[in-house]
């Protein structure tokens, strides 16, 4: 089997990050501040350490100020709906996944809040940061209160401009909410540099962690209504949730083997750097592209923005197709919208979606030149 799906999770996981949630299954597994007993408090020092872990690379000052989260959409739904107040106004890109745009939609539909799009056209190369920063501000409205950008797309490489976005919400007093679901762990983050008031994550996608993992890193001073209420361990008698981080947000018991994997995901990237894994990556985008470019049939989406995902489309195939008969082979990777519909919109790939290729670092070469043989012989049969 070949696996080219990473955009959605990465698979395999590092040999460390399983160990660690054996072990901590077999040696440590307490529940975190609950009890003074040593289980309990093992348990604690290694959510601690994942915080620790997940500050470190994110640019982070404090790792109270890491949020654990079940996922990248339970960490938005968070920030949007405990950092929005009614009569707001709420600027999004269109390359936004539904963990962003329903949110939006559900609050708009019920009449909490307005909200705009502002283009980024990542296939035209015109379209550049100043382009990209005219477009939000001829927006903006008196109650706009948040700025909403995917850092990468989840179709495609295209990166939107973060910093200079960040500097212009600080400039305006605008909150910056960043989903970092396909550049965490991937491109170098500093939310402190980049002035974001809320980066939402996945542990099981960039990080290397397991499923049901996922982080909100808040500014440090910005306080967010909760979400969830109940217990944590903390001031048990009172009725109200706690108006520090995390515990604040953090109601009930944590996933502690899967943050203890996480932690060790985490580890890895650091170990493994940046600048490495995101190096190795490009070099097999660059390699794929460059070979589905010599292939008549092939379309391919904003192939110039170079990175971990590649999205293409089969001519007269429709994309679900497609994918099964690659899934034939052997060969794992996503059809459709990728629950992403207006990033679809914005690069027009049609009525059936797409074709998405999501690497790792556990990627190689030989595995891009046997999707590519497997598309030529596709292709070649349908022509037939």
């Amino acid at each position: 089997m070949i696996y080219f799906d990473n955009a959605a999770t990465t698979f395999p996981k590092p040999p460390t990050v399983r160990r660690e949630i054996d072990r901590c299954l077999r040696d440590y597994c307490g529940n975190p501040g609950r009890s003074a007993h040593a289980l309990s408090l093992a348990a604690a020092e290694a959510i601690y350490d994942c915080r620790a872990e997940a500050a470190a690379l994110l640019g982070v000052p404090s790792p109270e100020q890491i949020i654990f989260t079940y996922n990248t959409t339970h960490a938005l739904n968070m920030a949007i709906k405990g950092l929005l107040r009614r009569g707001d106004h709420v600027l999004i890109s269109d390359m936004e996944h539904n963990a962003v745009y329903r949110p939006i939609w559900a609050l708009a539909g019920f009449g909490e809040i307005t909200y705009d799009v502002y283009p980024t056209f990542p296939e035209a190369p015109e379209c550049d940061t100043t382009a990209i920063l005219s477009g939000i501000e001829e927006r903006l409205k008196p109650n706009t209160r948040m700025v909403i950008a995917s850092h990468i797309s989840n179709l495609c490489s295209a990166m939107l401009p973060i910093t200079e976005i960040g500097a212009f919400c600080r400039e305006r007093g605008l909150l910056f909410v960043v989903d970092a679901a396909q550049s965490a762990g991937i491109e170098a983050i500093d939310c402190t540099a980049m002035q974001i008031d809320a980066l939402c994550a996945p542990g099981h996608k960039g990080l290397y962690g397991p499923q049901g993992t996922g982080l909100l890193a808040l500014r440090e001073g910005l306080k967010m209504s909760t979400l969830l209420e109940g217990g944590n361990g903390i001031n048990s008698l009172d009725g109200a949730m706690p108006d520090f981080s995390p515990e604040r947000y953090e109601a009930g018991t944590l996933a502690t083997p899967a943050l203890a994997g996480l932690c060790a995901g985490i580890r890895f990237v650091r170990a493994r750097g940046i600048d490495s894994i995101r190096a190795a990556e490009r070099r097999l985008y660059r390699r794929l592209r460059d070979q589905l470019t010599e292939l008549p049939g092939v379309t391919l989406y904003a192939p110039a923005r170079e990175g971990s995902t590649l999205l293409f489309n089969l001519d007269g195939i429709p994309s679900a197709e497609a994918a099964a008969r690659l899934d034939e082979a052997g060969i794992c990777l996503r059809a459709g919208f990728h629950c992403a519909p207006l990033g679809h919109a914005t690069l027009g790939t049609g009525e059936d979606g797409a074709l998405r290729v999501g690497f790792s670092v556990f990627n190689c070469a030989e595995e891009v030149d046997v999707l590519v043989r497997v598309v030529a012989h596709i292709l070649h049969k349908m022509r037939k």
